[in-house]
């Protein structure tokens, strides 16, 4: 991987490691960081109960592909992708894949 990948990973993890401190210690949720750094996955999740109901689910994920940070699940309120520009990724190096092509389309980050 060349340095700009490295630096994705890094931005990516930094990230994340906040989201995980601005979520706070729950005795019931546990939220984990996941990274496949060799083949660039990230994934934040969250596991545990509330309030008698299971919570089991991806918050955030990201892949590294092509040179892009594809967004696969955004469960933020703000949004992943602004956390990602506000640390220097550009947009058009960001994919929100969530959404359907048609909607990238229509926004001011990469298509594909």
């Amino acid at each position: 991987m060349d340095n700009s990948t490295l630096n994705y990973q890094d931005i990516i993890e930094e990230i994340l490691n906040e989201y995980i401190d601005y979520l706070g210690e729950d005795e019931q949720v546990e939220i984990k960081l996941i990274c496949d750094s060799n083949k660039g996955h990230y994934l934040l999740t969250e596991i545990g109960w509330s309030n008698g109901y299971r919570l089991y689910g991806t918050l955030i994920h990201i892949d590294i592909i092509d040179d892009k940070l594809w967004i696969q699940q955004d469960g933020t309120e703000e949004g992943i992708a602004e956390e990602l520009v506000k640390k220097g990724i550009s947009k058009d190096r960001i994919v929100l894949a969530y959404k359907s092509l048609q909607e990238r389309k229509i926004t001011e980050f990469a298509v594909s």
